[in-house]
C-alpha cells in the first residue's frame, strides 16, 4: 500500500467527500474550547482546494439522542473553519443527505468548502446504515478518510461508505496516512530495542495491549496506579494504593508469559507515596511493593525514574500511553515528565516514538514536548484498538 496516494492524486475539478473528525468540546455559548482535530485537518482541505479541487466535510459531534439537536449542530463550527482555512468562506448545508445537501454540493465551484450538518443526528450512522452511506456518496466523486479518532468504529461514513467508491478514488487525508504509517511502523517495522510504555488506572483497560505488545516489544515500562496490581500479586504490600483485585492472576499471569518471551517488565522499584488523594497531601517515598497501611502510591519515584529514563533512552523505538502518576497535581507529576523528557531526548538521537491515548496526549502537550516526539496520535480509542492487534474498519474498508 502506497502512503502518498493522496499527495500524488490531483484533485482538480473533482469534488472531495471527506470524513474528518470535528468532534470538538464547545462550551455552553457554543465557543469552541479545544480546536485541535480542526487544525489537524486543515493541510488536508488546503492540499484538496489548491489542485482546483472542492471540499465536501462530513463529521459527528457528541452524542445526540434524539435527532437534530442545537447543542450538537456543526453550523457553530462554521465561522472558525473558515478562519482556519485563511479566511475563505465556508458553506454549510442544514442536513447531511437529502435536497438541502445535494443542491449544495452540485453548486459548489472548485476551491470552495461545504460542510454539513452532524452526521449522528441520523441513527443509521453508527447503526453502518448501507442505504444512508450511499446516499452520502453520492455528493462527492472521490472519498478522503481523515479521522483516525473513529477508524475503530464500523459506521456509515467511515467504513460503509467506502464501498461506493472506486478504489482509486477512495484514500486516506493527511491525517490519517500519518496516523496509520506511524503505527504501523511501531508495530509491524520496529527497530529494536523498543520500549512499550503503559501507564494509567487499570490493568483491566490494558491487558490486550500488553499481549500483543508482547510478540514485538523488548522492554515492557509499566507505571501508574496499574502498576500496584502487579506489585500486590508478586506478594507486595501496597497499603491503599489503587488495586483491581480481579486482576490479580492476570498481572501473574502476563509477567510469565514475558519471562517465556523474554520480554523484560519494569515495575516501578519506588513511590511516591501521600496519607490521602489530595493536591496537599502529606507525601513520602517508599519501595512500592512495601507501602505503609494508610498510604497511596501516586507517582513512580527517584529511583524509578532514573530505571525508566535509562531503559527509555537506549530504545530505538518508544511507544508511550498512560502517565506514570497523577499529574494533574503538581506533586504527583514528576514521573511522568521525567518519561516525557527521556523520550524527547531518545526522539533526538535518532530514536521514533509515538505518544497515544488521551492523557499522555495531554501531558505531552503540558510539558511542551509535542514537537520533540516522532508522532502525537489523535485517535486514543481507536489507536488502543489497533495496538491491541484489532482491524479496524475505517482503515479496513479504505485499504480492501
Amino acid at each position: 500500500m502506497t502512503m502518498s496516494k493522496f499527495s500524488a492524486y490531483n484533485f482538480s475539478g473533482r469534488k472531495a467527500l471527506i470524513r474528518v473528525d470535528f468532534n470538538v468540546p464547545l462550551n455552553d455559548k457554543y465557543e469552541i474550547t479545544d480546536d485541535t482535530r480542526m487544525r489537524a485537518a486543515v493541510p488536508t482541505i488546503k492540499k484538496i482546494t489548491g489542485d482546483g479541487g472542492s471540499v465536501i466535510l462530513m463529521s459527528h459531534l457528541g452524542r445526540p439522542k434524539d435527532g437534530p439537536t442545537e447543542k450538537y449542530s456543526l453550523k457553530h463550527l462554521v465561522a472558525h473553519l473558515s478562519k482556519l482555512l485563511g479566511g475563505a468562506p465556508v458553506a454549510f448545508a442544514n442536513d447531511c443527505i437529502g435536497k438541502e445537501a445535494e443542491d449544495a454540493a452540485a453548486k459548489l465551484q472548485p476551491g470552495q468548502v461545504l460542510l454539513l450538518e452532524n452526521l449522528r443526528f441520523y441513527k443509521e450512522e453508527e447503526k453502518g446504515n448501507e442505504q444512508f452511506a450511499e446516499k452520502l456518496a453520492k455528493l462527492g466523486d472521490v472519498y478522503v478518510n481523515d479521522a483516525f479518532g473513529t477508524a475503530h468504529r464500523a459506521h456509515a461514513s467511515t467504513a460503509i461508505i467506502a464501498k461506493f467508491f472506486a478504489v482509486d478514488k477512495r484514500m486516506f487525508g493527511l491525517l490519517m496516512e500519518g496516523e496509520v504509517s506511524s503505527a504501523e511502523k511501531v508495530l509491524h517495522k520496529s527497530e529494536k530495542p523498543f520500549v512499550a510504555i503503559i501507564g494509567g488506572a487499570k490493568v483491566s483497560d490494558k491487558i490486550l495491549i500488553i499481549e500483543n505488545l508482547l510478540e514485538r516489544a523488548t522492554d515492557i515500562i509499566i507505571g501508574g496506579g496499574m502498576a500496584y496490581t502487579f506489585m500486590k500479586a508478586a506478594g507486595g504490600k501496597i497499603g491503599k494504593s489503587l488495586c483491581e483485585e480481579d486482576r490479580l492472576d492476570t498481572a501473574t499471569d502476563l509477567i510469565k508469559k514475558a519471562e517465556a518471551k523474554g520480554v523484560c517488565i519494569h515495575l516501578p522499584s519506588d513511590s511516591v507515596i501521600a496519607d490521602k488523594f489530595a493536591a496537599d497531601a502529606e507525601t513520602s517515598v517508599a519501595p512500592s511493593n512495601n507501602i505503609p497501611d494508610g498510604w497511596l502510591g501516586l507517582d513512580i519515584g527517584p529511583n524509578a525514574c532514573e530505571q525508566f529514563a535509562n531503559v527509555i533512552k537506549r530504545s530505538k523505538t518508544i511507544l508511550w500511553n498512560g502517565p506514570m502518576g497523577v499529574f494533574e497535581m503538581e506533586k504527583f507529576q514528576h514521573g511522568t515528565k521525567v518519561v516525557a523528557t527521556a523520550i524527547a531526548e531518545a526522539t533526538q538521537k535518532g530514536s521514533f516514538s509515538l505518544v497515544g491515548g488521551g492523557d499522555s496526549v495531554a501531558a505531552v502537550n503540558q510539558f511542551g514536548f509535542t514537537e520533540k516526539v516522532s508522532y502525537v496520535s489523535t485517535g486514543g480509542g481507536a489507536m488502543l484498538e489497533y495496538f491491541e492487534g484489532k482491524v479496524l474498519p475505517g482503515i479496513a474498508a479504505v485499504q480492501s
